[in-house]
């Protein structure tokens, strides 16, 4: 492979990833609107910020998902484990301000 194929080859994969990146971080903003209407029916009904019955369920969904796309089902268990974590703090954050509210 000469230096231009390479420097192309290159370029383009870097362009998917850009791509890609964007789209993640979309579809995780969509993800936390929805998150937070979800935060805010619980704090206008009294139910606690974490879900650890739901946690769990969505943890063994996305380990199998994972494991159909070929992608390290660790990986993806800490990657939710890290956005959960950011969810409930969000949850928290909404209760406090309806009770003070």
């Amino acid at each position: 492979m000469n230096d231009k194929s390479l420097a192309d080859e290159l370029s383009a994969l870097r362009a998917s990833i850009d791509n890609i990146d964007a789209a993640l971080i979309h579809m995780l903003a969509e993800r936390f609107r929805c998150t937070k209407a979800v935060g805010v029916l619980k704090a206008e009904h009294g139910l606690t910020p974490a879900d650890p019955i739901r946690e769990k369920q969505q943890v063994e969904r996305l380990r199998r998902l994972a494991l159909e796309a070929s992608l390290d089902p660790d990986f993806a268990e800490k990657f939710l484990n890290f956005i959960v974590k950011e969810v409930i703090r969000h949850h928290e954050n909404t209760a406090a301000q309806r009770s003070v509210s």
